[in-house]
């Protein structure tokens, strides 16, 4: 459903309702500035209406005249997006013991939770892990590896499962990115492979990774959902000779590990084959 094929989309509409309108045109949009006229188009409201909204905006700091007739979203929007993140009831608590329990599961897997880094566009970051005693130095996991090869979403099962449920547009982006070269022997490299990696996670509601972000290591991971929007993943790495392919089991408590960080809808986990 597009803008303006949304509810409320009458002329009658509230004045708050077109400011929403209009705010999320700039995400679903996608790009990093638009003008009236293409705002106007994707929203179905009068170029006239969206020029005062946009113009108040910039005046509020929601938005940000970057050049003559071409507007992006300000700071103050992401303020917002903090605020709410900052109130959010996930506890250190609840992390580490998901990972842990996930990590029992599997026979002394690696646990990891990913999240979508808030800087630097499309790219994710490292935010807990449950290795037990494990160095990852001795795991052949350099500091080089977590911040540069395992930042990138087009590689591991962990960043394609955030990236599957990215808009189209950042998927784009993504897609225009060189594989980093620090990567494992089977990471994507063909974006119509990639693309066609994304869509079988979508349908499944996971991913399987085989020496991706680095050689030597199997992993699967799970897509955490705050009803339909992408936040993360929970990632089990193990040694592609313990673990060849992923058992059954260990699919499954990967996603339980991620069902419990997600926020799911009324529809529930996103696979469709169960």
């Amino acid at each position: 459903m597009s803008i303006a094929e949304g509810p409320g989309t009458s002329a009658g509409s509230s004045h708050a309702e077109r400011v929403f309108r209009v705010t999320r045109a700039f995400a679903e949009l996608g790009g990093q500035a638009h003008g009236p006229g293409e705002i106007a188009q994707a929203t179905g409201l009068d170029d006239s209406v969206v020029h005062r909204i946009l113009q108040s905006g910039v005046y509020q700091g929601y938005f940000i005249r970057v050049r003559r007739g071409l507007y992006q979203l300000g700071t103050d929007a992401a303020q917002l997006g903090f605020q709410a993140l900052a109130h959010d009831d996930l506890s250190g608590d609840t992390v580490r013991q998901a990972l842990q329990e996930l990590r029992n599961a599997t026979d002394g897997g690696l646990a990891f939770l990913y999240m979508k880094a808030p800087f630097r566009g499309a790219q994710r970051q490292c935010i807990d892990m449950a290795v037990g005693s494990s160095d990852l130095v001795e795991l052949g996991m350099t500091p080089r590896d977590v911040l540069s090869v395992t930042r990138s979403l087009r590689t591991g099962a962990s960043g394609r499962t955030i990236l599957a449920y990215l808009p189209d547009n950042i998927q784009q982006l993504v897609l225009a990115e060189d594989v980093p070269d620090e990567a494992g022997p089977n990471a994507y490299r063909d974006n119509d492979a990639l693309l066609a990696s994304l869509k079988e996670i979508r349908d499944r509601g996971y991913a399987l990774g085989n020496q991706e972000c680095m050689a030597g290591w199997s992993s699967v991971a799970a897509p955490i959902l705050w009803r339909d929007t992408i936040m993360g993943a929970v990632l089990l790495l193990k040694p592609v000779t313990v673990m060849p392919q992923a058992p059954e089991s260990y699919i499954e408590a990967t996603k339980t590990a991620a069902a419990r960080l997600s926020r799911l809808s009324e529809s529930g986990w996103p696979a469709t084959d169960g």
